[in-house]
């Protein structure tokens, strides 16, 4: 019996081990489809013009004259449902925004922050009585995470998450004054 129970936990350890690996490490992104000349590989060179978040679809694309150049799988805020109203809801703003400040040191790889709060957002927290939040990013996994690991599932606070990889791409092409639009 005793070697039976053994055998038993043996397996049922492994499968732990195998189950949390597997929500851990989501694996390389799919190459992202072009609907005229298939899948997009290679670097992206030159700046984008506009950064597409996609909420809904956890999906970002980078585009030139309207044209995409590369799409990427984003993890959101923990509660991503909804335009972001005030600190702590955890949900990633709605609207249009820019790109106006990046942070090489960042505790998240590298990030690139957002232009939220707008000041009708500001305006809304101060009739309501509550801070707006604020300190919006785009950006890779923590730095404590081993690289070529990605946390599971929208976690973050508000912001948009990527593997460290892809916002390695990202910081190259996305300068200071780039428009991001964010859609439910």
């Amino acid at each position: 019996m005793r070697r039976g129970l053994g055998r038993l936990f043996a397996a049922l350890t492994l499968l732990a081990v195998i189950a949390a690996a597997a929500l851990i490490w989501r694996g390389p992104p799919a190459p992202p489809e072009d609907p005229l000349s298939g899948p997009i590989s290679g670097p992206i060179s030159g700046p984008v013009d506009l950064v597409l978040i996609e909420k809904s679809a956890r999906r970002m694309t980078l585009l030139r004259g309207g044209q995409s150049l590369r799409t990427y799988r984003i993890a959101l805020g923990f509660a991503p449902e909804g335009d972001k109203e005030r600190e702590g809801d955890g949900r990633t703003p709605e609207g249009r925004f820019t790109i106006d400040r990046r942070n090489p040191g960042s505790a998240y790889t590298l990030s690139l922050g957002i232009d939220y709060p707008r000041p009708e957002d500001r305006a809304r927290a101060r009739a309501g009585g509550y801070a707006p939040g604020g300190d919006i990013m785009i950006h890779g996994q923590p730095n404590a995470l081993p690289d070529g690991q990605a946390l599971p599932g929208d976690w973050t606070a508000g912001c948009i998450a990527l593997t460290n990889a892809e916002i390695r791409e990202i910081w190259a092409v996305v300068d200071l004054g780039t428009p991001v639009e964010i859609r439910p």
